[in-house]
């Protein structure tokens, strides 16, 4: 796996962050097939996610980029379709698709300009006539039209002027949908955010609002992750409910579902968290089923099993970089896992060889290293790392090959609480005591008459009671 380039993400437009990806030349192939991994999704995230495995995959650039052609012929974007030919005559130049379809160009570029005229002379009219019913749909419209070309800022422009003609709550709910869209398609997650959060303070009945969550969810997970709030995104994932089906795949889908959330889960959550609330979540359980190995990673990480459970991983590290979502976040979300597996690994140990840490967390060192514990291994200077940076509260002695916790003196630490625990006795004894000398000489001070009528009520029932108890509700009285 061999990085060719890097782009800066500040330097990204926001309508453009999908196909100027980092990108990769991955040369092991994906354990997914092509054609049935695209046919779960729907409009133009079908062509970002081939864009982007055609330009990452050596062992599947040519198919991904030739099916990217198809996809972007069977639309209207021009720009889909050029970069595709363009990435397609670098990698296979010799393909037919590989060739400008100019006429193709030309022709869909002629009729995209005769239908932005005919729908804002159309909701010209609608305005005219002032029917707020027709000037929404004709916004919508011609919103529809842009996002299909390629436009999202004109779409987005033109979804947001619907507002003001929005007359029911399925109205709104349906504009925002479409702002969420659009925002996805730019990249735009502030904005994903804001608009998931007008749909759930939208006054809309019980039942739109159950059928809404699914989706909800799932947008605002993927804008946590996009943000790096691995812990929110997780909870966001986690609370889908399992209707999700297909109602979302123009943007996600339940198997994305699954691996972000069991992803983002494992990098942020503790082992008790990931076994209550993603291993015996019966709703999320449905979204595992159809990604077994993200349960199966998970349920050895909650077991200690951390080898079992970073090869999984390691498996499925190629899959994980040619997907539109995850890409940017893999290296991230695989150091947190191993090095939370690392964390979780020493607990029960004071010192521990640094080769059985290796045969563990780095066993291609231990077969391939002339001196694998030596300070120059990579696994070592892992730890090193850590430590400095304050992860591990621990030593390394290389001379010796061990790792050292700096733990405390756990006998000093138990004698500190007893000698704690016998000053605060002894200051409470001292308290009591002083209390009933007080009221044997006769120097309470009483309170009024009803007062004195209720603590006399009350004598009876103390009369059964040791001397301990009867300091603890109030002390003795003369």
């Amino acid at each position: 796996m061999v990085r060719r380039s890097s782009c800066g993400a500040g330097n990204i437009p926001a309508d453009s962050w999908r196909l100027v990806t980092d990108v990769w030349n991955l040369a092991d192939p994906p354990k997914f097939d092509l054609e049935s991994y695209i046919a779960n999704y729907v409009g133009r995230t079908r062509f970002d996610r081939l864009y982007l495995i055609g330009t990452s995959s050596t062992a599947l650039s040519t198919e991904a980029l030739k099916l990217a052609v198809a996809e972007a012929k069977s639309g209207k974007d021009v720009s889909q379709y050029e970069k595709a030919v363009r990435a397609l005559s670098e990698v296979a130049p010799k393909e037919k698709d590989a060739s400008l379809d100019g006429a193709w160009v030309h022709n869909v570029q002629r009729q995209v300009q005769a239908q932005s005229e005919r729908l804002e002379q159309e909701l010209r009219g609608y305005k005219n006539n002032l029917i707020k019913e027709s000037i929404r749909m004709g916004n919508e419209d011609i919103g529809n039209h842009y996002y299909e070309t390629g436009d999202l800022l004109g779409a987005s422009k033109a979804y947001t002027r619907m507002r003001d003609y929005c007359t029911t709550p399925n109205h709104i709910a349906s504009m925002l949908f479409k702002l969420i869209n659009v925002s996805v398609e730019r990249g735009d997650w502030l904005a994903v955010q804001a608009n998931v959060h007008r749909l759930r303070n939208a006054q809309s009945k019980p039942e739109d609002q159950l059928k809404n969550q699914p989706k909800m969810a799932a947008a605002m997970g993927l804008a946590q992750l996009h943000s790096g709030s691995y812990l929110e995104a997780a909870n966001n994932f986690l609370s889908t409910d399992v209707s999700l089906a297909d109602t979302f795949n123009e943007i996600i889908t339940p198997n994305d579902v699954a691996v972000y959330g069991g992803l983002c889960a494992m990098a942020s959550m503790d082992r008790g968290d990931l076994q209550r609330r993603v291993l015996e979540n019966s709703a999320f359980r449905n979204f595992l089923e159809l990604e077994p190995h993200i349960r199966r990673a998970i349920a050895f990480f909650c077991n200690s099993k951390f080898r079992p459970c970073l090869d999984i991983l390691e498996a499925y590290r190629t899959d994980y970089l040619l997907d539109l979502h995850l890409q940017r976040h893999v290296a991230e979300l695989y150091t947190l896992i191993r090095t939370k597996a690392i964390k979780q690994y020493l607990v029960p140990f004071s010192r521990v060889t640094l080769t059985s840490m290796a045969t563990i967390f780095a066993p291609e060192v231990i077969g391939g290293e002339a001196q694998p514990t030596s300070v120059s291994s990579p696994f070592v200077q892992e730890l090193i790392q850590l430590v400095k940076k304050g992860v591990l509260d621990a030593r390394i002695d290389l001379e010796k090959g061990v790792l050292v916790s700096n733990q405390t003196d756990l006998r000093t630490d138990v004698q500190d609480k007893t000698l704690e625990s016998l000053r605060s006795f002894n200051q409470e004894a001292h308290m009591r005591i002083l209390r009933a000398g007080v009221l044997h000489a006769g120097l309470e001070v009483r309170g009024p008459e009803s007062e004195r009528r209720s603590r006399q009520n009350q004598v009876p029932n103390m009369r059964g009671m040791g001397m301990a108890e009867r300091f603890t509700r109030g002390g003795l009285r003369s």
